[in-house]
C-alpha cells in the first residue's frame, strides 16, 4: 500500500520519522558496532551504512512508510530504526511484510524497541490494513526474540535457513514469528503504549521534512 505522504509515528518517549543526512553518521556508528551486529554476518563500513540509509530514506519517500528513524524525545538523539519492510523474493514466505529494528546499545534496556514496534504494528494494522506481519532473526538472537514475544507475536516453530547467510554459519538458522490483524485487535490497547501513539502525515519540502 502506497501513501500520499511519508508518515511519522509518535509516542510519549519516541518519534519514528523519515531519514535525513544528519542521521547517517550515528547510523554508521551503530552498524560498525560488533556488539549491535553480533547476530549479523558482518558489520558495515561507512559507505555500506550510508548506502543502506539512503535506500531506507528512498523507500519511505516512495511509499510513505518503511524502516523509520527512532528519535528520542526530548533529546532529539538518533537511537536506531524500527519499521516495516517487504521481504525479498528469495525467502520462501514471500510476499510478506516484516517488522524489524536495530538500536544503539547505548539505549538497550529502556524498552525502546518494544515501544517502537508496538507503534509500528498499530500503524500496520490500523492504517495500512495489512492482514499479517512477520518477523525473523537468527536463533542466537535472544534479545530480538524477546521483543517479538513482548509485542505478542507468535513463534510459528517453522525455523528456516536464511539463503543470504553462509551455509554452515551458526547465524543461518532463523526463527519465524508472525501476528495477524485479528490477533492484534483482539489484544486491545497493548501495554498502554499504542493509545499514546499519534500518526502524522508529513510532506517533503526542499528544506527538509515539515509536520502538517
Amino acid at each position: 500500500m502506497k501513501l500520499e505522504y511519508p508518515v511519522e509515528l509518535k509516542s510519549e518517549r519516541l518519534i519514528l520519522r523519515q531519514w535525513t543526512e544528519k542521521d547517517y553518521s550515528a547510523f554508521a556508528e551503530i552498524n560498525a558496532s560488533s556488539k549491535v551486529m553480533e547476530h549479523f554476518p558482518s558489520t558495515l563500513n561507512e559507505r555500506e551504512s550510508n548506502e543502506f540509509a539512503f535506500k531506507l530514506k528512498d523507500l519511505i519517500s516512495r511509499r510513505g512508510w518503511g524502516l523509520w528513524v527512532i528519535e528520542e524525545k526530548p533529546s532529539g538523539a538518533f537511537v536506531g530504526y524500527c519499521g516495516l519492510h517487504e521481504v525479498p523474493p528469495v525467502l520462501s514466505f514471500y510476499p510478506a511484510v516484516e517488522i524489524g529494528w536495530r538500536l544503539s546499545d547505548r539505549v538497550w534496556g529502556k524498552g525502546y524497541a518494544t515501544e517502537s514496534a508496538q507503534m509500528v504494528l498499530n500503524f500496520a494494522f490500523s492504517q495500512l490494513s495489512l492482514d499479517e506481519i512477520v518477523s525473523f532473526t537468527s536463533t542466537t538472537n535472544h534479545k530480538s526474540q524477546n521483543v517479538m514475544k513482548r509485542i505478542d507475536m507468535q513463534n510459528t516453530n517453522n525455523n528456516f535457513l536464511h539463503p543470504k547467510v553462509a551455509e554452515g554459519s551458526p547465524l543461518q538458522e532463523h526463527v519465524f514469528y508472525k501476528i495477524t490483524k485479528q490477533q492484534w485487535f483482539a489484544l486491545g490497547t497493548v501495554k498502554g503504549v499504542c493509545k499514546h501513539a499519534k500518526i502524522y502525515r508529513t510532506c517533503q519540502q526542499a528544506d527538509g521534512v515539515n509536520n502538517e
